[in-house]
Order: structure tokens, then C-alpha cells, then sequence
């Protein structure tokens, strides 16, 4: 049996953190090097393992993966969290590239220069509530399930969570026009809880 998946990166969330959020819905342990210095990333770089020289980066499966969409479709795939089928992939795309657009805002937001945070803060709120949730909100009430595709958890389904619970350190009460949001954010954090 192959080892735990290892985790690289710097010592925060960003770009690592969905890939934490998906091993974690699919039940698997992982071991994480998480760096403090640039020269503990610059050893990892001169040891010829990453791909572009830039992280994250996973070993998993006697591989190296890099570049973050590459590996979070490795493990929905691995570990079925990547639907039934190819129409069903392709709406996870769609939902997991959007919410992609939403959570880079988001995660470039403490970049902002002070005099722009709170214009910017307003940009991502207003995206969030009047371009980014109508759309999941409509998924789920067209769909008649707790999921966005088909009967079961995806990667979408994990995106989504993320990106909610980053939104709401921004806005605590983001989500009051959005009730089926409620409910699956309520039912997914339950499912968490009791894993």
C-alpha cells in the first residue's frame, strides 16, 4: 500500500488549502512540509521535483503533482469525488472554474492597498451575492438534491464550502439570501463533524 500523499508548501492556506479540504471529504490522511523560509523552498526547487519550480506540490502515487487544478482533479478522480460520467465532469468544471474566480478574489483581497480594501471588499461581496451564489443557489433548487451534480459529494460540492466559509470571514451573514446554501453548508459541515 502506497504511503500517505505529501503535502508542500509555505505555511498558510492559499493554493493548498482546497487540496486539504478534498483529501480530507475523501478520507485520506496526508503529512504536510510546510516551509518558513525561503531557503527551506529554495532546497525543494534545487532538488529537482518541481515541475515550474513553484508550488503546491503533492507526492501521491510515486508522482510529483504541480499546478493546483491538475491536482485536485487527480484526487476527485482517485478517490470519486469526480462524478459519473463525462457530462457530469463537465459541470463540475464549470462550477469548480467559477468558484475558482470567486476564492482567487478572495485570496488576493489581503493584498490590497489599505486605501483600496474596502472598495475591493465591496467587489467581492457584491460578485459573490449577485454573480457567484444566484448561480450554486439555482443549482441546487433546479437539481432537487444536496449536491450540485448528480445524487452524491463532488469536488464541486467541496469548492463550494470552501469558498462560502472564505466569503463568510468577509460577511458573517453573506449568505441571508440564500437559503438551499444555508442548508447545504449546515448538512455539509454536519457530514464533517460526524466523519
Amino acid at each position: 500500500m502506497a504511503g500517505k500523499p505529501k503535502l508542500y508548501y509555505f505555511n498558510g492556506r492559499g493554493r493548498m488549502e482546497t487540496i486539504r479540504w478534498l483529501l480530507a471529504a475523501a478520507g485520506v490522511e496526508f503529512e504536510e512540509e510546510l516551509f518558513e523560509t525561503r531557503e527551506e523552498f529554495e532546497k525543494l526547487i534545487k532538488g529537482g521535483t518541481l515541475m515550474y519550480e513553484q508550488v503546491p506540490m503533492v507526492e501521491i502515487d510515486g508522482m510529483n503533482l504541480v499546478e493546483t487544478r491538475a491536482i485536485l482533479r487527480y484526487i476527485a478522480a482517485k478517490y470519486d469525488l469526480y462524478g459519473r460520467n463525462l457530462k457530469e465532469q463537465a459541470w463540475i468544471d464549470m462550477y469548480v472554474e467559477g468558484l475558482k474566480d470567486l476564492s482567487d478574489m478572495i485570496m488576493f483581497f489581503p493584498l490590497s492597498l489599505p486605501e483600496e480594501k474596502e472598495m475591493n471588499l465591496d467587489f467581492i461581496l457584491e460578485r459573490a451575492t449577485k454573480r457567484f451564489f444566484p448561480v450554486y443557489e439555482k443549482a441546487l433548487r433546479e437539481h432537487g438534491q444536496d449536491f450540485l451534480v448528480g445524487n452524491r459529494l463532488s469536488w464541486a460540492d467541496i469548492q463550494l464550502l470552501e469558498v462560502i466559509l472564505m466569503v463568510e470571514e468577509c460577511k458573517p451573514s453573506v449568505l441571508s439570501g440564500f437559503p438551499l446554501l444555508q442548508v447545504m453548508l449546515s448538512q455539509q459541515l454536519l457530514r464533517t463533524a460526524g466523519e
